[in-house]
């Protein structure tokens, strides 16, 4: 009977396997919402790795364990992008090849425990350098971050408004090495103990320590999904049932109205009889209504996502144009090479246009709000500036129509309970047809879930916060420290490599009956 090891020893069967590990991660996300899984779902992939032959064959178990991950973290995209989604997962996947090669540098073979500690440390710094890099929009943007599966956790809640998702995500792969350890290096078993306790005494600490957002206020806010609304005219029906749906909010002291990505397919400014619909609306509930305009703009050139805030009167003038864009859904990077994707799938016929700039809206009453456009919402640094900028609640408009029957729209969700918590400010995620949620200060959900068969106006009671957060004060400063980590490893292992050299050419020769060697002989 072959040894496991004998049958790794194709590369295309241990590619297999290296794929197959490094998708294990994605369970921990929604909708199978295991999170504790996400505690030694690397720990296949880290044993891979460390026991490859080469360090060029941990690169690829890295490569392909990154293509495994991201493909099944995006695999709902596979209906639209089909072949293209492949590509991508490969692409991407890269990133993960010196990771790899890092987890068998540091623990391959039978690692000291000196090695082993510096492991606890600079693995998960080589993880977050990747999310970093992938975390620019146009690689995808931050999607599947690792500490994003946390969501649901009091304690990692509160270890997120000290260094958002980025440092669980850095914990939470300090607790795979650790565990990978344990079973394979029993040498080194004290050290990956005292990574667990450490780990363990960061959350106490932060559970302890780190300020908790003082709430001192409510204020009621009404959250309008229509539902699918598909066929010839699809922009004009569903308007009027969102119309319809808001008009029963009418005598409910609603402060403010929300309304999901694209809830208006018209630019206003050319439909002046959709302008003074929702003027009515908003005189009728007595509340302001921000609503969502996919349009070509009447102003200016080219398609813009845009929300905006209506008042009685009409268009308040608050207005923020999306600036993040997503990849091949709302534009094709570098479309004189990549266009062909539109091809193939359902990637953009023509690339929406970016704004400049972030805006925070006086909502009436003195309520300040910040909004975000669906995909906007995964990335930290978006709503920690909208925090810092003065916004009482933040509003992530949203739409996930097109990936109905998938994990997207839990996915997608979810991500308010990271974003409240790392700001200590309450978030309103409003969709057309996906999940809507709406979370807390502390990222605590609040009132119920519409799920992605519902079509209702539902009001929700929502705290107000005061204070700062730790990670609105100080920023992504695991995200930055990290690369800063490695290169203090790298310098370390190149002054370690030339010391070596060094004395062994000092050394001086001996004969073979171990006297030196005299010059000359």
């Amino acid at each position: 009977m072959k040894t496991l090891g004998h049958w790794l020893a194709s590369p295309w069967r241990r590619s297999t396997v290296a794929a197959v590990v490094g998708a294990l991660p994605v369970l921990a996300f929604p909708a199978p919402s295991l999170w504790w899984f996400a505690y030694v779902a690397l720990v296949p992939w880290v044993l891979l790795a460390r026991t490859a032959p080469t360090g060029r064959r941990a690169a690829f178990d890295g490569w392909w364990g990154g293509f495994g991950f991201m493909l099944a973290m995006h695999h709902w995209l596979l209906p639209n992008l089909h072949v293209f989604t492949f590509v991508i997962a490969a692409l991407l996947g890269a990133l993960w090849a010196p990771w790899g090669w890092l987890v068998r540098r540091l623990l391959g073979g039978v690692p000291s425990r000196g090695r082993v500690t510096v492991a606890l440390v600079v693995v998960p710094s080589g993880w977050l350098t990747i999310e970093l890099v992938r975390s620019w929009q146009g690689l995808g943007g931050p999607w599947g971050v690792l500490g994003a599966s946390q969501w649901q956790v009091e304690a990692a809640l509160r270890l997120a408004s000290v260094g958002g998702t980025w440092l669980l995500s850095f914990l939470v792969v300090a607790l795979n090495v650790a565990v990978a350890v344990l079973i394979a290096v029993r040498q080194a078993r004290v050290p990956a103990l005292a990574g667990l306790v450490a780990t363990a005494a960061a959350a106490s600490a932060a559970w302890v320590f780190s300020p908790r957002p003082g709430t001192d206020d409510r204020v009621r806010i009404a959250l309008v999904q229509p539902g699918v609304v598909a066929g010839p005219d699809s922009a004009d029906r569903r308007f009027d049932r969102e119309e319809q749906l808001t008009r029963a909010l009418a005598g409910q002291d609603v402060g403010l109205i929300v309304w999901g990505e694209s809830s208006v397919g018209f630019d206003l400014g050319d439909r002046p009889d959709l302008a003074r619909r929702l003027a009515a609306l908003s005189r009728e509930t007595g509340a302001e209504l921000l609503v969502n305009v996919d349009a070509r703009r009447s102003d200016k050139p080219g398609i813009y996502k845009s929300s905006v805030l209506i008042g009685p009167d009409g268009p308040t003038g608050d207005r923020y144009d999306k600036m993040r864009l997503v990849p091949f859904g709302e534009y094709i990077p570098a479309r004189s090479l990549l266009g062909w994707a539109t091809s193939v799938g359902e990637a953009a016929g023509e690339d929406r246009r970016q704004g400049s700039e972030q805006v925070v809206m006086d909502a009436g009453d003195g309520l300040r709000v910040g909004p975000m456009v669906c995909f906007e919402s995964a990335f930290p640094d978006m709503s920690r500036h909208l925090a810092e900028d003065g916004a009482d609640v933040l509003l992530a408009q949203s739409s996930t129509s097109t990936f109905q029957q998938s994990w997207a729209p839990a996915q997608h969700a979810s991500l308010g309970a990271l974003r409240a918590a790392e700001t200590g400010r309450p978030i309103v995620h409003a969709t057309l047809t996906g999940v809507s949620a709406v979370y807390g200060p502390d990222g605590e959900p609040v009132g119920p879930r519409l799920g992605t068969d519902t079509a209702a106006a539902q009001v929700y009671e929502v705290p107000l916060a005061h204070g700062t957060t730790p990670y609105v004060r100080f920023g992504d400063w695991p995200l930055y420290g990290a690369p800063v980590v490695l290169v203090v490893w790298g310098v370390t292992e190149v002054l370690r490599v030339r010391r070596g050299a060094r004395g062994s050419l000092a050394a001086p020769a001996r004969t073979a009956h171990g006297s030196p060697a005299r010059p000359g002989r």
